[in-house]
């Protein structure tokens, strides 16, 4: 076996935070969605996607590494959102604990000499600047737009960082 029992318990915890971010970003995806603003639903539908896909590189980590996956009780989304600007708010704070997350199990990584988990959490670490990055720039704008959020949604539409359309495929072919 590749993996300690300790770094394999991190991973599969970051398995069910990654599956939680999931099902929260399809809860903000239907909060925008509801309130007629297709671009941002689309954009938090493919930012669901994203962790769903995180979470299955984690999996596929603990299988390759000779480790169990033990997929621990996620937490049900928060649903009850009010504005534009706190479903944002609500990703980029998520976005920011994510990354101390990987912190974390990088941390430990390298305290266990593990150069092949330090490699493969290399890239989730690049990774978690640009979904903070793209959460700020995201909020920003938000904020920007005040009482007019089709102003933002308008602007996740012809954005060069966000490819909203890929985010609309996806869930069409859904």
């Amino acid at each position: 076996m590749l993996i300690s029992k300790e770094l394999e318990q991190a991973i599969n915890d970051q398995v069910g935070r990654e599956f939680g971010a999931s099902m929260q970003y399809v809860s903000i995806a239907a909060y925008f969605e509801g309130d007629d603003l297709p671009n941002l639903g689309a954009f938090f539908y493919r930012q669901a996607d994203e962790e769903r896909m995180h979470a299955m590189k984690f999996v596929q980590y603990i299988l390759d590494a000779g480790g169990q996956v033990r997929i621990p009780d996620i937490p049900a989304a928060k649903y009850d959102i009010v504005s534009a600007e706190e479903a944002v708010q609500l990703a980029l704070e998520w976005e920011l604990e994510v990354t101390q997350q990987i912190n974390n199990l990088m941390s430990l990584a390298i305290s266990q000499n593990d150069y092949i988990a330090q490699d493969f959490l290399r890239w989730f670490v690049t990774e978690q600047l640009e979904e903070v990055s793209t959460m700020e720039t995201l909020l920003n704008i938000v904020r920007r737009s005040k009482d007019n959020v089709l102003f933002a949604d308008d602007y996740l539409a012809r954005n060069p960082i966000v490819n909203v359309n890929e985010g609309l495929e996806a869930t069409a072919a859904e």
